[in-house]
């Protein structure tokens, strides 16, 4: 099941998204994932997390950047990023009883600077998120974090080298309502040595959706 195929409006035009809701009807919450910065909506380990979310009651949407959308490589300069996201946030949150954002690792970051300047959200959801570039961890990206008022989650893998885990476990112990569920031996994609993709992606879902179920 890929998703129900949708596009959704924002400030410079319409992308391509999908949506993955909870067959009985009855959602938990709603979630919207954005892709990583080579990536596009149609990553795999995406698709795998919005398919395991919705049958455990979340409405996933996932939804191209503009840049992926024109079949670009390089992703747009930050604000592009930012309006782009927020205007598919804007779209999902109607009729949505808690809206979560979140993403893999650019994805991710892109909902963190929107939430950071104000767009509502109940919770942010971080799938290997971009904490410095690789090799240079005095380049954090945390200083934003600070401004967020909602709780986060941190899914992180042991060797991701751009969240070196002893700088990922100061940045989330300094944050008030932030955890962070290592994997062990995972990289930047979340893949582990020894472990199928389907076994990292059960993990994946299971986690995000007893944080949300968790949260009022």
């Amino acid at each position: 099941m890929s998703g129900a195929a949708t596009r959704f409006a924002w400030r410079d035009g319409e992308v391509s998204g999908a949506w993955h809701r909870p067959p009985s009807g009855e959602r938990h919450a709603t979630l919207v994932l954005g892709h990583g910065a080579g990536g596009t909506m149609d990553t795999p380990q995406l698709i795998a997390i919005a398919e395991g979310l919705s049958s455990g009651g979340v409405a996933t949407a996932r939804f191209n950047f503009a840049y992926a959308e024109a079949g670009r490589r390089s992703p747009d300069k930050p604000d592009r990023l930012e309006a782009c996201f927020w205007g598919v946030a804007k779209e999902a949150a109607e009729g949505a009883k808690r809206l979560f954002l979140g993403g893999r690792s650019l994805g991710g970051r892109i909902a963190s600077h929107i939430v950071a300047d104000g767009f509502p959200a109940a919770g942010l959801v971080f799938v290997s998120y971009p904490l410095h570039p690789p090799g240079k961890p005095e380049r954090l990206r945390d200083t934003h974090l600070q401004r967020i008022p909602v709780p986060m989650l941190f899914l992180s893998g042991s060797r991701d080298p751009f969240a070196t885990p002893d700088l990922l476990d100061r940045t989330v112990n300094g944050l008030e309502a932030a955890i962070l569920h290592r994997l062990d031996g995972g990289d930047h994609s979340l893949k582990v040595p020894g472990r199928p993709a389907a076994d990292v992606n059960r993990e994946i879902v299971e986690t995000i959706l007893s944080w949300i179920r968790a949260k009022p």
